[in-house]
């Protein structure tokens, strides 16, 4: 067999000796220094790798640990969170403090609010009413932290989280105008399977009117009404500023008289609010209608009201008729102001009754009304343009030491 091979070029195979040779041939390759394939290099190179890998992989965790400094307080704190710490109730409980101190000196830089108020539940088990106590102090002092503390809040089972909780959050950015971040809340909040009440759809109808968007005002007061529940003051208040700030008037007259007729009578800002948007544009009838309904409402005019239907009639040059109500408040007892007796003389000054102008000064004199810096600045603009300033001048200078005469004759 072997033989026949002989005949080629290759040569015959050489057989090993298993006792003596082998473990002399594995001791040469175990000793032989590597020259081809570097095979030691490779080896500690790929080790090295290994734990350069180990290594990245350890610090990727420690940066994703959630960082849960629970903050030591002592000397490091600014003096204005000293002073924020000093000002805690001494009725506050302990476990209460201890969160309000670390609140006041957090850093976002170096903690996570939602691990330290999870550490704060874990190591003092608090309840319901410490997480009031704790929102409502925040909520006092106007902390930038309070709504972010107030949603995680929310999360807490401890917190017995309700659909109020929801509608207060919902009510503190709608009052900032944040409408993105209350819808969010409120998404939230239907998710756990909370359903909108009443509180709820009014604070979303204000924001919404606040924000111009008078389409999602109306689905949610339409909302409102499917409730089957009976729409308070408030509720129809809402939805009356929102026709207002979208410049439909008569839509929210047309609702205040639906409520006066469930003798349901809106706030004294609903009025008013109503009022100047027909004072504004000169609509004295309309001005006439809210003023009237006001007092319908058991509302008591005072001076501002006065002064926004004086201001509807003199936008719609009706001195006279703006005379009849200046009269009548001081017939009510009512003090004019200074923007009152403003309006006066600008309604005189724009119909040129110089004479009437001076009756009414007289009368003013008579119920010893004073004249302001608004009302001295429209007549002296106007006797400016009237080329008597001088005479004037003369007139107030004798006025002047009359008075000065007769005071001290009376002393």
């Amino acid at each position: 067999m072997y033989a026949s091979s002989s005949s080629s070029c290759v040569p015959a195979p050489k057989y090993i000796n298993s006792r003596t040779q082998f473990p002399q041939l594995c001791l040469n390759f175990f000793l032989k220094k590597p020259t081809n394939f570097r095979f030691s290099e490779l080896h500690f190179e790929a080790k090295a790798v290994k734990n350069a890998e180990a290594t990245e992989k350890s610090e990727a965790r420690e940066e994703n640990k959630p960082k849960s400094k629970w903050v030591r307080i002592g000397s490091e704190m600014s003096e204005a969170q000293k002073q924020d710490i000093a000002k805690l109730s001494p009725k506050m409980s302990n476990r209460c403090k201890a969160l309000m101190k670390q609140i006041i000196c957090f850093d976002s830089e170096e903690s996570d609010l939602s691990v330290l108020l999870k550490e704060w539940v874990k190591s003092t088990v608090p309840r319901r009413a410490d997480w009031l106590i704790v929102l409502k102090e925040l909520c006092a002092m106007n902390h930038p932290m309070y709504l972010q503390v107030a949603e995680l809040a929310l999360l807490e089972e401890s917190f017995e989280t309700n659909v109020r909780d929801y509608t207060k959050i919902i009510h503190a950015y709608a009052m900032q105008n944040q409408v993105q971040e209350a819808e969010t809340i409120l998404l939230a909040m239907k998710r756990r399977g909370f359903m909108s009440d009443q509180v709820t759809l009014t604070a979303l109808i204000h924001m919404y009117s606040k924000s111009g968007n008078l389409k999602m005002a109306e689905e949610s007061f339409e909302e409102m009404k499917l409730l089957s529940v009976p729409l308070d003051r408030r509720s129809y208040g809402s939805i009356i500023m929102a026709y207002v700030r979208a410049g439909l008037f008569d839509r929210g007259e047309n609702l205040l008289w639906e409520m006066d007729g469930q003798q349901n009578y809106a706030g004294k800002e609903v009025y008013k609010a109503l009022l100047r948007a027909y004072s504004m544009t000169g609509d004295y009838a309309g001005a006439q209608r809210i003023f009237d309904a006001t007092q319908l409402a058991g509302i008591i005019p005072d001076v501002k009201l006065c002064a926004l239907l004086i201001n509807a009639y003199v936008v719609a040059g009706q001195s006279h008729e703006a005379c009849i109500a200046f009269e009548n408040m001081i017939k009510a007892g009512l003090k004019p102001n200074d923007k009152c007796v403003a309006l006066i003389l600008s309604a005189y000054q724009k119909e040129n009754k110089i004479n009437k102008a001076m009756e009414f000064l007289i009368d003013l004199e008579r119920n010893g009304i004073l004249l302001e810096k608004e009302a001295s600045a429209i007549l002296a603009g106007w006797f400016r343009s009237l080329g008597v300033v001088e005479e004037i001048e003369l007139l107030l200078r004798d006025y002047e030491s009359c008075e000065a005469n007769s005071e001290a004759t009376s002393t």
